[in-house]
Order: structure tokens, then C-alpha cells, then sequence
């Protein structure tokens, strides 16, 4: 039987409070990381993102990313599974796979863009933690 190397452990960020409040986990796998971001009233899978990096088309010395998005019928949240994905991808020239989802009942224009930012903020210390961790087994 092949020697399975364990996996590094798996990360947590949350941002936001009551039902604006948006919990992050990220796993770093061999060769890249699958990130999920849900919260608000009805956490649940909405949209799934797919960064993959590349060299940059406009900097020779640059990383940028191509990314894919499946989105579930009826929800939004592929607005911030696809920049995210490429976010991720393009940081830390890994494969990342971010699964979104959130939603609030009734929501108002502005608790949606809280829930937004409360998922980017989470993203943000995840993508942070990461990256610090690269540097470190470098």
C-alpha cells in the first residue's frame, strides 16, 4: 500500500455577527486548497468556483488565473465564487476550489452587501493564513 502523506490541517475564519455572521474553512490538499464560505439564515452550496493560475497575458513576470463557475439554478452567490476562485489561484499558484454559500430571508440591499463583505473579510484571513504558511514551507 502506497505512503499517504497526511494533509496539513484545515483552516477557520469567520467575519460578521447574528444572521450577517459568515464562517470560512480552507484545506490545503497537495496541490491546492478547497475553500468554502457559507452563512446568513440558510448556509448551503450555491455556486462553485475553479481557480487554476497562469502567467499573466499582460506581465511576462506576473500570475494571473483562469477560472470556471457552476452556478446551483436561482442563486447568486457565483458573484463571489468566481473572483474569489481567481483570487486564491492567482495568490497562491495553486488550484482553488471556493464553494459559496449564503443567503438571508427577506434581506435588505444593504445586509446582502454586509453578508458580501463579511464573506471577503473571511476569505481575507484565509487567503492570508495560507500564504503565510507558503512562505514558511518554502
Amino acid at each position: 500500500m502506497p505512503h499517504l502523506e497526511p494533509s496539513p490541517p484545515m483552516l477557520t475564519a469567520s467575519a460578521g455577527e447574528g444572521r450577517l455572521h459568515v464562517t470560512g474553512t480552507a484545506q490545503p490538499t497537495g496541490d491546492g486548497v478547497i475553500i468554502a464560505l457559507t452563512g446568513g439564515d440558510r448556509p448551503h452550496v450555491g455556486a462553485v468556483g475553479v481557480g487554476i493560475p497562469r502567467h499573466s497575458l499582460q506581465d511576462a513576470h506576473g500570475q494571473s488565473a483562469t477560472s470556471s463557475v457552476f452556478t446551483i439554478t436561482g442563486h447568486k452567490d457565483d458573484e463571489l465564487a468566481k473572483p474569489l476562485a481567481e483570487l486564491f489561484a492567482r495568490t497562491l499558484g495553486q488550484v482553488a476550489v471556493v464553494v459559496v454559500g449564503l443567503h438571508l430571508d427577506n434581506a435588505s440591499p444593504a445586509e446582502i452587501a454586509s453578508l458580501s463583505e463579511h464573506a471577503r473579510q473571511a476569505a481575507g484571513q484565509l487567503l492570508s493564513r495560507l500564504a503565510s504558511a507558503r512562505k514558511e514551507g518554502a
